[in-house]
């Protein structure tokens, strides 16, 4: 059967004004194949642990859906059910190694992995990081957002806030739910898929790349509207340089574009992976 997309992909990571890198994110999308796979997590705990605990939970989750999807016919019916074994995975894995090396106990992940199979969107996350889409012009996040900043931004709606206040506030950026080896009080996995069109673009992210308004984003996503996904993740990531912000956190992403698939035997995409700092 002929693929419905073309993936075209590349990924960036950046340090910031961070000395040491905290965020990891892997993909994997052929031209040619059904299903296409993105990974993403933004590690908590410091250099000591921080590092660690984004590698632990990518590689694990990235490799237990790399080899369910083997069987791409199974894997259309269990892909919900895979994405939560894979993070139940990890979180076991984070547990295991800190009981190893207790130094290291409090260091953490958000995850954010989805599923593109057929021309459905599937997805788990955990945390603060994003997974948009940007269809027909409009940029969305699809997934909750982990942390504080929502009651915040509903205290301001109630008027109870003023914004200027909340976008400063000491607890935006608190989670409220992360891999960290221990019970895991809030999952976002759709039961049921998104359905994809052809000329979606999609971007999973760690908050690094939140220093960009969505209106900014916005605005590469449509000026770069035709360009292949690395020219993407290059102008985003110097938009975000030119911030020039002394605060600007770890940085990475994964761009997918969605096209009509033009023959069944194209060869394969080699993912472009931009790396700065």
């Amino acid at each position: 059967m002929r693929p419905p997309f073309d993936f075209d992909a590349a990924s960036a990571l950046s340090k910031g004004q961070r000395s040491y890198q905290e965020d990891a994110v892997i993909a994997d999308f052929s031209r040619g194949s059904e299903v296409g796979v993105a990974v993403l997590a933004d590690g908590m705990g410091g250099h000591a642990a921080g590092d660690v605990a984004s590698k632990i939970v990518v590689t694990e989750v990235f490799s237990e859906l790399m080899f369910q999807r083997g069987n791409v016919e199974a894997f259309k019916t269990t892909v919900s059910a895979n994405l939560y074994d894979a993070a139940m995975v990890a979180n076991a894995c984070l547990r295991d190694y800190v009981s190893i090396h207790p130094e290291t106990k409090g260091m953490g992940a958000t995850l954010v992995a989805m599923v593109i199979i057929g021309t459905e969107l599937h997805w788990i996350s955990i945390g603060d990081s994003p997974l948009y889409l940007f269809r027909n012009g409009r940029l969305s996040q699809l997934n909750e957002d982990h942390s504080m900043a929502p009651q915040i931004d509903f205290m301001v709606k109630s008027g109870l806030l003023d914004e200027c206040e909340a976008l400063k506030h000491p607890d935006r950026n608190t989670l409220t739910s992360v891999l960290f080896g221990e019970d895991i009080p809030k999952i976002d996995s759709p039961r049921d898929p998104m359905e994809l069109r052809p000329g979606d673009t999609l971007i999973i992210a760690s908050d690094g790349l939140q220093f960009l308004e969505e209106s900014e984003i916005a605005r590469v996503l449509t000026s770069r509207r035709d360009a292949p996904s690395a020219e993407i993740a290059d102008h985003l990531l110097e938009r975000i340089h030119g911030l020039n912000d002394p605060d600007l956190d770890n940085v990475s992403f994964s761009v997918v574009k969605l096209r009509e698939a033009k023959c069944s035997n194209a060869s394969a995409n080699a993912e472009n992976i931009r790396r700065v700092g």
